[in-house]
């Protein structure tokens, strides 16, 4: 395969997504197509499944003395159907997703939910098989985002999104983010100013996989060089397993949607549950 065809098979890929796969290694046994490599991952693979990284995390906000106004417990639970194979043109499927975000003040008397994100989203899923390999996936996707509330608290947007996660190699995964936002909230017009237009990620994974640096760089809309980013330090359980001691760091806005125009730094532990290929932000 030629260079030039190596990158249109990039680009075309980027177009659709995936949910989370198992990681399927190429042996001498397996087919050279690309089609029957990913018929054999969709046939191995639950079609229920985790989507992004499920965690329990407590901390408190930096650069203040820690009371039990400005620590939390932070939980999110994210997971996805798969509701056809791959049936649908150009090798994709269906797939619905939905994500929950919870900011629990766990620590005041009457242990109040701050804020809570419900994030429910649809769209279309390809695997990326590269040398008979899979290397990655892509997905595009109709979502929509609230916190459930009314009057001035509510907040709310819709977006149409389009991702795609790239291994390099064993050690490094790359992440690329996009979307396009159709705003039907009064109450968070500006939210592109603060939750951003797109996001750029990387995993830096070592040898062992056990231990793992991410870091996610949101874009907001505005001309300076101005970045939401949030550092992930993850030490993993069992190398087999997906269990994993979790440390985030998260500076920026749109960390809540009730207060994202709140400038927020804040450092919390926990544990994850990670999905067995790919982190998706």
């Amino acid at each position: 395969m030629t260079q030039s065809a190596v990158k249109r098979l990039f680009l075309f890929a980027a177009l659709f997504p995936v949910t989370t796969v198992t990681l399927y290694a190429r042996t001498a046994e397996q087919p050279s197509s690309a089609d029957s490599v990913r018929a054999r991952i969709e046939a191995s693979s639950p079609a229920f499944t985790g989507f992004k990284d499920n965690y329990l995390i407590g901390g408190t906000a930096l650069g203040h003395t820690p009371t039990a106004y400005n620590s939390d417990i932070k939980i999110q639970a994210s997971i996805s159907q798969r509701l056809t194979k791959s049936t649908l043109p150009f090798n994709t499927y269906l797939f619905f997703q939905y994500t929950q975000r919870v900011f629990w003040q766990a620590f005041r008397n009457s242990l109040p939910f701050k804020d809570i994100s419900f994030n429910p989203g649809i769209g279309i899923g390809h695997l990326i098989v590269h040398d008979d390999r899979y290397i990655g996936k892509g997905y595009l996707m109709l979502e929509h985002e609230s916190n459930g509330k009314d009057s001035l608290d509510s907040r709310s947007w819709n977006r149409i999104s389009l991702g795609a996660a790239i291994r390099l190699n064993s050690n490094i995964h790359l992440q690329f983010k996009t979307w396009y936002a159709i705003i039907d909230s009064r109450r968070n017009k500006d939210i592109l100013a603060y939750n951003g237009i797109f996001l750029l990620a990387g995993d830096l994974h070592t040898t062992n996989q056990r231990l793992r640096l991410g870091v996610v760089l949101t874009k907001r809309k505005k001309s300076d060089f101005s970045f939401n980013s949030q550092v992930e330090l993850t030490y993993m359980l069992n190398s087999r397993g997906s269990q994993a001691l979790f440390l985030q760091y998260y500076n920026g806005y749109g960390e809540t949607l009730l207060e994202y125009k709140q400038h927020q730094s804040a450092i919390r532990i926990g544990f994850v549950i990670k999905p067995k290929d790919f982190t998706l932000y």
